[in-house]
């Protein structure tokens, strides 16, 4: 029988000792996830689930998860209960977890650590990346085509991410005379930042926005739709926000990364290091596109994505 538990931890037990053999190798027996904010208050948090669901469906196994984990305690306490309770493979939605995992993945050389976008490795810990450049690269081509001021704006969650370096050398690509702007929040969830910013980007003629954290992605979209500038989406397929309005969205299929780390770790496949993933293992997409982004254009944007899966070039490299 499948079942889904949301585990609250009320003790630590002290029957589990580093190298005690509970599992069997390469077998997966039951998966726990951790969330450091509310899992349904963004997307992210609701593909992160979605992944998990689809675990307990292909793989017919019990899976656990906890919200609101954010301290190095949280996650010991967090992970204890889930080994006792027969987990093996361990989901950190989001970077911060590597360095948490990094310091108990000794203490459990049968359990897997798995989380996102981080540097930080070893023999039973994995950190998922995507290519966030190349995705970034295609909604700055699809950004530098449709803008009529020639100004577009990134407001982006952390200057480390891939997705802004892309999205500015696809802009430049497709148009060398456009001006990019970035600004950097330097958080992830501080949505009246993000406003702010969007404000005085908007009052400068920046025409085209990309938000880059799905935490303000939206109330960005909704901004631009009074002021009939546009936006380029991010980690959803945010067209129907607006379709007037949302050009297209880089997606991040972060379900489809689970379901992967799942079916290689029940198959004994899954190695501690970084994994990185693209389009061509449907791990990120562009959303569809708005009716006013002209049909010949997409079908450019469609073969040069195509190109880029059988070449691993991005057009500016061929």
């Amino acid at each position: 029988m499948k079942r889904v538990f949301f585990v609250c931890i009320i003790g630590v037990s002290l029957f589990l000792q580093a190298g005690c053999n509970l599992f069997s190798k390469g077998e997966l027996q039951a998966v726990g996830m951790l969330f450091d904010s509310p899992m349904e208050e963004q997307a992210w948090g609701k593909k992160g689930y979605k992944g998990l669901m689809a675990i307990k469906e292909t793989q017919d196994v019990d899976v656990y998860y906890k919200e609101n984990i954010y301290t190095e305690n949280d996650v010991t306490l967090a992970v204890n209960e889930f080994v006792e309770n027969g987990v093996n493979l361990i989901f950190g939605h989001s970077n911060s977890f590597g360095k948490y995992f990094k310091e108990i993945a000794n203490d459990y050389p049968d359990v897997h650590f798995v989380y996102f976008n981080g540097n930080i490795h070893s023999k039973n810990l994995t950190s998922l990346k995507f290519n966030g450049e190349a995705m970034g690269f295609f909604g700055g081509m699809v950004a530098s085509k449709m803008t009529e001021t020639n100004q577009l704006g990134i407001i982006g969650a952390y200057e480390w991410q891939p997705e802004i370096e892309g999205f500015y050398e696809g802009a430049k690509y497709q148009n060398p005379s456009v001006d990019i702007y970035v600004k950097i929040l330097n958080t992830w969830v501080n949505k009246d930042l993000a406003i702010n910013i969007y404000t005085k980007m908007l009052a400068n003629d920046i025409d085209v926005f990309y938000p880059t954290g799905d935490s303000f992605s939206n109330e960005v979209i909704e901004r631009a739709k009074k002021a009939d500038a546009h936006t380029i989406g991010y980690v959803d397929d945010q067209l129907k926000l607006g379709k007037h309005t949302v050009l297209t969205s880089t997606v991040q299929h972060v379900d489809r990364l689970y379901e992967i780390a799942a079916e290689r770790f029940d198959k004994g496949n899954l190695d501690g290091g970084i994994l990185t993933f693209d389009f061509g293992d449907d791990a990120i997409s562009l959303g569809e596109f708005s009716p006013i982004v002209p049909e010949s254009f997409q079908q450019k944007i469609k073969e040069s994505i195509q190109e880029y899966k059988e070449t691993g070039k991005l057009p500016n490299a061929r």
